[in-house]
């Protein structure tokens, strides 16, 4: 019989742009990017650090650092700060412990560059203005209250091992106070031109919604993702306004915002749908992770960025703040607009928003996102398909149609009986092979190892994660039977480390003892499925704008010495509805 095929039509729509005088806070000599959020911001574990030294735009950090709240060193009382901590230095990127690079650099390096070249040499461009100063006042971890003038982090209900100080609002406000007072005593002007917000993962909760605080119940998704637009609607007034005060600007200061994964991510997209004065710039699941990190021995995170993804992120903000600030573009990231099932069922058109046309399913960058469900597919490309009782609807394949649309196949056709909903973003890879056996590796860097071998591995499959740097595998059993670890050396024949076969065609990945999640080993005839750090897809656009810094750091990947890619990837969304007409 022939199999029946139902087909989902997308297309996207993308935005006008029209553009305006330069606004006046970009005419100061001296323009602050303040930036506010918990450990991305920060650049926790974002090491070794790829822009140890001034790079020659003329742009400017405080003497104390980009980070300027310091545990133990006058959290509640900034004002009483050294003053010689404040002069203006070149910017770079510093070491404090386990932070490293933020997103400075590339957020101001990039704008510098827009507003100079190709006017201007580089070398021109460092005498010229405007000169930008990046400051940041937050801690990793944190909540939207305890950054807030709230201080949250202050009240006797938050837990002690989380009472670190607080007074980060008010040390971001008094970081305004004296860059306005070393620019008038260089007889120049400062102001503030934008507002970079990068919180969220804090404030989401186990079972999947919002947790305001940390003594109070989680909200529900919805209530949640409502209750976190308002705040952060409510805290960049609150800041614009306080900052205004300082500098003396008339006009409202505008917030860029990332998207965070989990709930918060999809309340930031609903905070700049309500405010004019908000922008989400964008996902950040196509950098990568701080798994690629090294520092005291160890590895980072990989719900942090490395120092290239955190440089990378920050063109990626700058090429948004110019769009939006100088050219006055109306801003709206990649983002899903209407999804509509044909009559038939066989199709659903989803309409999309896309800031540069064409759409590219790439997965020659990125991996491509797939698990395998029968003969088709769970999930394809990051997508997946549900129903009212949250049922998967199997994708045979989706393909690009035309320059703004995309087709997901499925084996059957939706129910007529039941809604079904569109979500985007999972980290799994795909399915790579079966464990044949397992090995004691040697010892690296002291540290005991062991090897998975599994079926051989095509080249192809492995490439787009092994140029990434480092990629988990997981046996996905369920409960204490899980186990996941990160991949960091794939053995070939010769012994050295290649996309390739071991000649009794097999394949060989190594993992550090230590890194296996909760200690608990991989079995024989266990599956394994590739995996990225991050939830993700392949929707890109095909937005040219170039990046002024490269993947500098060799020890992982394979994409040292390449520009970082500044193309725009689709949003994360969840349970977006596709309906009848």
């Amino acid at each position: 019989m022939k199999q029946l095929c139902a087909s989902f039509l997308i297309v996207v729509m993308f935005t006008t742009h029209c553009f305006s005088e330069e606004q006046p806070t970009l005419k100061a000599d001296i323009v602050g990017l303040w930036m506010m959020g918990q450990s991305l911001c920060e650049g926790a574990e974002s090491l070794p650090v790829v822009t140890p030294t001034d790079q020659g735009w003329g742009n400017y950090r405080f003497k104390r650092g980009v980070r300027t709240w310091m545990y133990g060193d006058h959290c509640q009382t900034p004002e009483d700060r050294s003053e010689e901590q404040f002069k203006f230095v070149p910017l770079s990127a510093t070491k404090h412990g386990g932070l490293g690079e933020t997103i400075a650099n590339g957020l101001a390096d990039h704008l510098k560059s827009q507003f100079t070249a190709p006017k201007l040499s580089k070398d021109k461009s460092k005498a010229a203005s405007p000169h930008f100063l990046t400051a940041y006042a937050g801690q990793g971890g944190r909540l939207i209250d305890e950054l807030s003038s709230i201080d949250q982090s202050t009240d006797p209900r938050t837990p002690e091992s989380r009472q670190h100080g607080g007074g980060y609002y008010k040390t971001s406000l008094d970081d305004a106070r004296r860059a306005k007072a070393q620019a008038e005593s260089m007889g120049k002007k400062f102001s503030i031109a934008a507002l970079i917000w990068m919180q969220g993962e804090a404030n989401g909760g186990p079972k999947g919604g919002i947790n305001p605080s940390r003594w109070g119940e989680e909200l529900t998704r919805p209530d949640g993702q409502k209750w976190y637009r308002d705040r952060l609607i409510e805290y960049r007034n609150q800041w614009s306004h306080d900052l205004q005060l300082i500098t003396g600007q008339v006009d409202e200061i505008p917030m860029f915002t990332y998207q965070t994964q989990g709930a918060a991510g999809e309340a930031q997209l609903m905070a700049a749908d309500r405010d004019p004065n908000i922008s989400m710039v964008g996902p950040h699941y196509m950098v990568p992770s701080a798994a690629n990190s090294r520092y005291s021995g160890r590895y980072g995170d990989p719900i942090h960025l490395s120092a290239d993804g955190q440089r990378w992120y920050g063109e990626q903000v700058a090429k948004v703040v110019h769009r939006v600030l100088q050219e006055g573009e109306e801003w709206e990231p990649l983002r899903p607009r209407k999804a509509i099932v044909a009559p038939d069922r066989k199709s659903v058109l989803v309409e999309f928003l896309v800031p540069r046309p064409p759409l590219v399913l790439d997965e020659t960058f990125l991996p491509r996102q797939r698990y395998p469900m029968n003969k088709g597919f769970h999930s394809l490309y990051g997508f997946q398909i549900r129903d009212a009782d949250r049922a998967v609807s199997e994708i045979t394949e989706i393909t690009v149609e035309s320059p703004t649309s995309l087709r997901i196949e499925l084996t059957s056709p939706l129910d007529k009986e039941t809604t079904a909903t569109l979500s985007y973003g999972l980290p799994y890879a795909d399915r790579i092979g079966t464990i044949l056996d397992i090995r004691k590796g040697p010892n690296i860097d002291d540290q005991p190892t062991t090897d998975l071998l599994v079926e051989a591995i095509d080249d192809d499959r492995l490439k787009p994660l092994i140029a990434e740097g480092i990629f988990y595998v997981s046996n996905m059993l369920s409960g204490e039977a899980y186990s996941r670890a990160p991949i960091r050396l794939i053995q070939a024949a010769n012994g050295k480390t290649a996309n390739g076969k071991t000649a009794n065609g097999t394949t060989t990945l190594r993992f550090q003892n230590r890194e296996l999640r909760n200690n608990k080993s991989f079995a024989t005839g266990q599956k394994l499925t590739a995996m990225r750090a991050f939830s993700y897809g392949n929707l890109r656009d095909s937005d040219s704008e170039k990046a002024i810094y490269h993947f500098a750091d060799g020890a992982y990947g394979t994409r040292v010495d390449q520009p970082y890619p500044l193309w725009n990837w689709c949003v994360l969304f969840n349970q977006f509805p596709i309906s009848e007409q």
